[in-house]
Order: structure tokens, then C-alpha cells, then sequence
């Protein structure tokens, strides 16, 4: 199986190690608009190196895409890999658009290929158990979920160079939207979401600050969101994750930042276990993820979470994004039919 990534920065690197190390896989080309930034990716990897993603297709006809651009930028990329009959792995959110949506579903669904949405959580051993209790009924009826998903200021001030095109809400929520479908097994009907900014717009990046979004499901139910950019970089982590389940049998709560390891040295850290290497290989939710993409396609057998999930998702932060700026609840209304209800894959 022959993999290309487009993207280089730091996702792109970490899919080329997660799948240096899958059996039955190589990656054959990386590309990039910065070209120096993609040949040093290639030469890392001993692979061709390209700037324009029409010209990796055609000279090295790959068996399967990552398409690890920032969030804005899948549409082409995914439209014409599918076209050429690559499989796709797409960074979550699919897509920030509807328009860009329905022009990847078409490409896929017409070439007949297979798209993974890159929501690895679902990789997360911690979400995945919670998954597990609730469809095994461990929590009775879901009635509420509380999910915290904040950075630091290194996110969009220095992790990010496209930031200011992007926000808490398709950076972040994207992710606990997605856990909130799945792991409630509902779909999301509407939302109504308050936030604030200035202080990062202050800093030369023009985007929400805080956001706070309250989902309603079909039932009635509620998931209570919040995602934050504004951390101090004097957090112990980059990345703040609680997350709380409440059910009419029985409630959890898993705090996914302090993971019991704590590192007190000049600085206090949480360097946590969902990640790093173990003997020399990469662990955690995202290379397991496309380690699994890449075995399923070896073996033929079909991958998710799907162009289904990945729309619904972006439905329901652009609903998130309209009730920010109206003040009104926002009803979620699904841009492809089929596409209200979550997968379980």
C-alpha cells in the first residue's frame, strides 16, 4: 500500500513515522507548498518531495492520500486524490464549508474510494471505553456530557501559522463534537454558543478567544462544551481535556491532561502517556488511527469514521459559529442526507 501526505508540518511528519512502522505500507511522497519545508520531509524519509499535489499524483500514483493540510485547505487536495483513485485520510474537520463538503463526497462517492475523517479520539483509549459503557447501557440513558478542550497561547500563537483563519471551534470542537455524537449515540439538532474575543486578536490573530457551546440532541439530551486558545503557557500541558458523562445509572469523569505522571523540574509538567515512543516506535491515538486506516485498506475492509461523521461535524460548528454571532439558538441542519447520525465506526 502506498501512501503520499500532503502536509508537512508536524501532522505530515507524524503520519510518515506511524507508518514507517505499518506492516504491509510506505510512503512513496510528501508535499507541500513550502518547498523546503517538503524536501526536508523527503529527505528525512528517503521519498520524492513535491510542491504541487497534482503533479505527486501523477508521477507517483499512490494507492492512498493524508491529506494533513491546515483546516481550510482539504478540498482540493482530497477532490483530486480521489479522482485519481487514492483512498483518503482527511485531518478533521473534513471541511470548513458545505460547498467543500459536497465537492469531496462527490469525488469519493464517484471514484469509488474509501475517506477516514481523522477524529482520533475514537482512538483514544479513554473516549473509546466511554463509548463502550454507554452502548453497553453501563450509564442507563446518556443525559449530559461535559467536555473541556482548551491550549495554551502556543497553539495559535506559535504551533498554528494559519490561525487566524481557523478557531477554538474547528481546531478543538471539531474533535469533542464528534465525541459527544458518538459516544451519546444521537444525533445533534441544535446548539446555541456564547464566546468572546479580543485578546488574541490583540496579539495579530483575529479569532474567538473562548467558546462556550451548549448541543441539544434529538431527545432532549445535552452535551456542554467549551474550547479555549488563551491558556497561559505556564500550564503544565498545552492541551487542557475533562471530560464528563451523566447518565441516569451512573456518571464518570476522565481527566485526559493530568494522566498520572507529573514531572516537577524547573518548570511543572504533565508530560502524560498518550503519546511518545515506545521502543523506538510512536504511540498514541493519532498513529494508531492511521496505522488502523492502512490495515483496514491492506485487508479490504471498510474504514471510519466516514464523509458521513466528518459532515455532520462541520454542520454543527457552523451552527456553533452562527449562534456566536447572531446570539440565537441555531438549529443543525445536515448538509448531506444521512449525515445527522453519528457511526459507529
Amino acid at each position: 500500500m502506498r501512501f503520499g501526505i500532503v502536509g508537512s508540518g508536524i501532522r505530515g511528519r507524524m503520519y510518515a513515522r506511524s507508518l514507517r512502522e505499518a506492516p504491509g505500507v510506505g510512503v512513496v511522497a510528501v508535499c507541500d507548498l513550502d518547498q523546503s519545508s517538503a524536501q526536508q520531509l523527503g529527505e528525512e524519509f528517503g521519498v520524492a518531495a513535491f510542491t504541487d499535489h497534482r503533479q505527486m499524483l501523477a508521477d507517483t500514483e499512490p494507492d492512498a492520500v493524508i491529506v494533513a493540510t491546515p483546516d481550510f485547505a482539504h478540498r482540493d487536495v482530497a477532490v483530486d486524490s480521489a479522482k485519481a483513485g487514492a483512498h483518503l485520510l482527511i485531518e478533521k474537520p473534513l471541511a470548513t464549508t458545505r460547498e467543500d463538503i459536497r465537492a469531496i463526497h462527490e469525488a469519493v462517492a464517484a471514484a469509488g474510494v474509501q475517506c477516514l475523517v481523522g477524529f482520533e479520539n475514537r482512538w483514544n483509549p479513554a473516549i473509546r471505553r466511554l463509548r463502550e459503557l454507554s452502548a453497553a447501557g453501563r450509564f442507563g440513558e446518556v443525559l449530559t456530557q461535559n467536555i473541556l478542550l482548551s491550549n495554551t497561547y502556543y497553539v495559535p500563537r506559535e504551533m498554528l501559522s494559519w490561525a487566524a483563519k481557523s478557531s477554538p471551534a474547528w481546531f478543538l470542537m471539531s474533535h469533542t463534537v464528534d465525541a459527544a455524537a458518538w459516544v451519546a449515540d444521537k444525533a445533534i439538532t441544535s446548539v446555541v454558543a456564547r464566546g468572546s474575543r479580543g485578546r488574541l486578536a490583540s496579539l495579530g490573530i483575529d479569532t474567538w478567544d473562548v467558546i462556550h457551546a451548549l448541543l441539544t440532541f434529538a431527545d432532549g439530551t445535552t452535551a456542554n462544551l467549551t474550547s479555549t486558545w488563551v491558556l497561559p503557557d505556564s500550564e503544565p500541558s498545552i492541551v487542557d481535556f475533562k471530560y464528563q458523562v451523566v447518565g441516569t445509572e451512573a456518571a464518570v469523569d476522565v481527566d485526559l491532561q493530568d494522566q498520572s505522571v507529573r514531572l516537577a523540574a524547573e518548570d511543572y509538567s504533565w508530560p502524560g502517556l498518550l503519546g511518545g515512543e515506545l521502543d523506538g516506535r510512536l504511540q498514541g491515538p493519532p498513529t494508531w488511527m492511521v496505522q488502523s486506516f492502512a490495515a483496514r485498506l491492506l485487508d479490504g475492509a471498510p474504514v471510519g469514521p466516514g464523509i458521513a461523521d466528518g459532515a455532520m461535524v462541520t454542520d454543527v460548528v457552523l451552527a456553533i459559529l452562527e449562534s456566536l454571532e447572531t446570539g440565537a439558538p441555531t438549529p443543525v441542519t445536515p448538509t448531506l442526507s444521512g449525515s445527522g447520525a453519528v457511526s459507529h465506526a
